[in-house]
């Protein structure tokens, strides 16, 4: 049953009022490949818009504070807390984990998605002059806890 669906067949926002607050927590990540030729430069990655991963982290961090004006019908959350990590791993990918915490009714999946998908494009955006290959993959959600279940991809 989709849930952001009234009764009439219409886009709805879900009514939590009558929810439990629980801890909420979420963990989204997105790989971000880079052609060979530019693939594991190391940190920090320097272009002329300046440092890459720690504008990505800001980024990251805004826009997962910023989820409700993005994606309809979800609800603003005060986050308690949002950590974004990005490191290249074995195969010289940038690897970018979003980290989100609340204390709400509802969970904080959409941001820490949000959060891991805008630290990837700002990665994008300040690497394209670098080479149009880079490509953004793999965005998804790693885990959850709070709310009716949690949810772990690794289990």
């Amino acid at each position: 049953m989709l849930t952001h669906i009234s009764e009439a067949n219409r886009p709805s926002m879900v009514d939590v009022g009558d929810k439990a607050v629980t801890t909420r927590i979420a963990h989204a990540r997105a790989v971000v490949t880079f052609p060979r030729d530019i693939a594991g430069k190391g940190d920090p990655l320097q272009t002329k818009k300046g440092p890459v991963v720690d504008t990505a982290i800001v980024a990251g961090v805004l826009a997962a504070k910023q989820t409700h004006h993005l994606i309809p019908f979800c609800h603003p959350i005060p986050l308690e807390d949002c950590s974004i990590e990005v490191d290249w791993n074995e195969a010289g990918e940038l690897v970018i984990d979003c980290k989100v915490r609340a204390t709400h009714k509802t969970g904080v999946e959409m941001e820490a998605l949000t959060g891991a998908a805008a630290a990837a494009l700002t990665v994008y955006d300040m690497c394209k002059s670098l080479s149009h290959g880079i490509r953004i993959r793999d965005v998804r959600l790693v885990a959850k806890s709070g709310g009716k279940s949690d949810f772990n991809a690794d289990e």
